[in-house]
């Protein structure tokens, strides 16, 4: 399968080294980083000592069969897993050097800074402008009613949403398209102004064409913004992502620039994967 066949047309992009579990820092500002970091359901060791850097600015997609521990690693960049009774978490996680899983981290304002989309759209059963307005309004974002509506408008906008719900703002969020619906909870997510954002198959639940714009959104967010997005779809990836990482059983197997992952695997499992020999 070729890379274009994927449906990958992008520039040059930056050279990174593919690496199986790399323990050094792959740029010297790395946003997150990520060491030794192991992940355990009761007995069941579900990621197995990953080490990787989420980068400035860029999509980051992982990749890998079913339960090979993408979305559970995931979850560790916010402590998502401390809701999930019996996970516990080992290893460095670091954002701009400050240790989240340290007791001193509160979960709030780091849920703040990485936010969160997931597999299926979750809007609050209340208005469209509510939806977006809570956050800011909770975490004391904004004071007045123009900053709320500054602030909406803002988010929709960078969302691609605003022009399909401008005058809709009252209306209930549940009368959304799946599509709608889930650029709102990119729009909620973004009005907090997060540093990085968590995609956690975001396009699984939605048509082609509702896929679309969420890629297109995706690709206009990381100018601005760090995205890990876990996808089923190697399409997906190859269209949307800067560098990969393709787990297996819990392993970061190969990590690396996509151009390169997709046309040049470095490791034979990668390839096995790519080519559809398993998965």
């Amino acid at each position: 399968m070729s890379f274009i066949e994927l449906g990958l047309h992008r520039g040059a992009l930056q050279h990174a080294k593919a690496s199986r579990g790399e323990t050094r820092p792959l740029v010297a500002q790395a946003r997150m980083t990520c060491r030794d970091v192991n992940v355990y359901y009761g007995d069941n060791h579900a990621v197995q000592n990953v080490s990787l850097d989420i980068h400035p600015r860029e999509v980051l997609a992982f990749i890998g069969p079913s339960g090979c521990g993408k979305s559970t690693l995931l979850r560790c960049f916010n402590r998502m897993n401390e809701n999930i009774p019996g996970c516990r978490a080992t290893g460095e996680i670091r954002l701009d050097g400050e240790d989240i899983q340290g007791a001193e981290m509160d979960v709030v304002p780091l849920r703040l800074r990485v936010g969160m989309v997931f597999q299926k759209p979750n809007p609050f059963p209340k208005s469209v402008y509510d939806n977006v307005a809570l956050g800011p309004q909770l975490h004391g974002l904004v004071k007045t009613r123009a900053d709320t509506d500054a602030a909406v408008e803002a988010a929709l906008l960078q969302a691609g949403l605003w022009d399909e719900v401008k005058d809709r703002l009252q209306l209930p969020a549940t009368g959304l398209s799946g599509g709608q619906q889930q650029r709102l909870c990119i729009a909620r997510t973004l009005a907090v102004q997060p540093e990085i954002i968590l995609m956690d198959e975001p396009c699984s639940a939605l048509d082609p064409i509702a896929t679309a714009w969420i890629e297109r959104t995706i690709e206009q967010l990381s100018s601005e913004i760090s995205i890990v997005i876990v996808t089923h779809s190697m399409q997906q990836a190859a269209r949307l992502s800067k560098r990969t990482a393709f787990f297996h059983l819990g392993k970061l197997i190969e990590l690396g620039d996509t151009e390169q992952v997709f046309t040049r695997p470095q490791v034979e499992l990668t390839e096995r994967y790519i080519t559809g020999l398993f998965g």
